[in-house]
């Protein structure tokens, strides 16, 4: 694989994984605004659908962005030890008394 595929790839992963995330939140946050409206007022409910909602948009988006910085960390180091080969360390020379 040529580093334009690999970069291409990459572009093609983080779209996807992104589009992914957005259209989950927004499931998710379409599920919440129905529950509230079928609720009729009932506040205790709807303060524990709205919670239930956020904490799993918040988790949903951390882990995404989590994953994505690991990933791209991860990669960067490759690419510099794969061009700064780790040096062989020379034994210290023999001293004679």
């Amino acid at each position: 694989m040529s580093r334009d595929q690999d970069i291409q790839l990459e572009k093609d992963r983080a779209r996807y994984g992104l589009l992914a995330v957005v259209v989950s939140n927004l499931a998710i946050a379409a599920v919440a605004v129905f529950g509230v409206w079928r609720l009729n007022g009932n506040e205790s409910v709807i303060i524990g659908v709205l919670t239930a909602a956020f904490t799993a948009v918040s988790s949903m988006t951390t882990a995404y962005l989590g994953i994505k910085a690991v990933s791209n960390t991860a990669k960067s180091l490759a690419a510099a030890t794969s061009t700064h080969p780790a040096e062989t360390p020379t034994p210290p020379t023999q001293r004679t008394p």
